[in-house]
């Protein structure tokens, strides 16, 4: 199993944030400053989203399985 940050290319995994925020453009306006996780284990598994909201707040924004 192995867990990686996804720095470039993020919208190949579209298809996987896509099960999570049915709207592309949503996607769009926090993905770009997000941190991008993606699972593997014998195959893409699932990925995450995360976002720095300021003040120590951080938000998930995608969870795909």
């Amino acid at each position: 199993m192995e867990i990686k940050e996804i720095i470039e290319n993020k919208k190949h995994y579209l298809p996987l944030l896509l099960l999570a925020d049915e709207q592309e453009d949503m996607i769009d306006l926090y993905l770009s400053r997000g941190t991008m996780y993606v699972l593997n284990d014998g195959g893409l598994k699932g990925e995450c989203v995360v976002t720095d909201e300021g003040d120590g707040i951080l938000e998930i924004k995608n969870l795909a399985v």
